[in-house]
């Protein structure tokens, strides 16, 4: 695995580790302002990920699929962060600290609607990361280099359009709350 790729590892790893700080401090150590502090450094991690892609790049690497992973990686990232952090946030207070609500199931129009909003969370990450693919290869301005990435963008595009045709089909067949009981 080249450098790149270990950097795409290591910033899913340190993204987590510093949403867990976060919580811990916050929550464990009572340090609000520091668990804020260790949430908020969530995108200097994609800033560090994108000045590396980007310096491989420009050091006359030939752009492969890692590269459009770490655009993807950034685009998720920065569309989802914030909801990732909310989904710890709740789960940690409730099954760690025990203080918080029971994290809510969702069932049928309510569960439509949130698939729904996370399908407008994929699109704006996909903008964005379909924005430094295509960056990335008008940049580099040789399709002989970045096939990879046109490849991956049009994969991501196939995936878009799947994800909305699953987010349509939750309003269709909307799911049942399974039965605690079996008969």
């Amino acid at each position: 695995m080249n450098f790149l790729a270990w950097m795409i590892v290591a910033s899913e790893i340190g993204f987590w580790v510093v949403i867990a700080l976060g919580l811990v401090t916050r929550y464990v150590f009572k340090r609000n302002k520091l668990g804020l502090f260790f949430l908020a450094l969530t995108p200097v991690i994609d800033l560090i990920l994108l000045i590396t892609t980007s310096i491989d790049l420009y050091n006359g690497s030939k752009a492969t699929t890692i590269h459009g992973i770490a655009a993807i990686y950034i685009g998720v990232s920065i569309a989802f962060g914030k909801s990732m952090i909310q989904w710890a946030d709740e789960r940690f207070q409730y099954y760690v600290t025990k203080q918080g609500p029971k994290p809510e199931k969702r069932f049928g129009l309510a569960y439509a609607k949130h698939y729904l909003k996370g399908w407008g969370r994929h699109v704006l990450a996909y903008l964005i990361g379909a924005g430094l693919l295509a960056g990335m290869i008008y940049i580099i301005n040789d399709s002989s280099r970045t096939e990879a990435l046109s490849g991956i963008l049009k994969i991501w595009t196939l995936v878009l359009g799947i994800d909305l045709v699953i987010a349509i089909s939750n309003f269709i067949w909307p799911t049942k709350e399974k039965s605690k009981y079996i008969a």
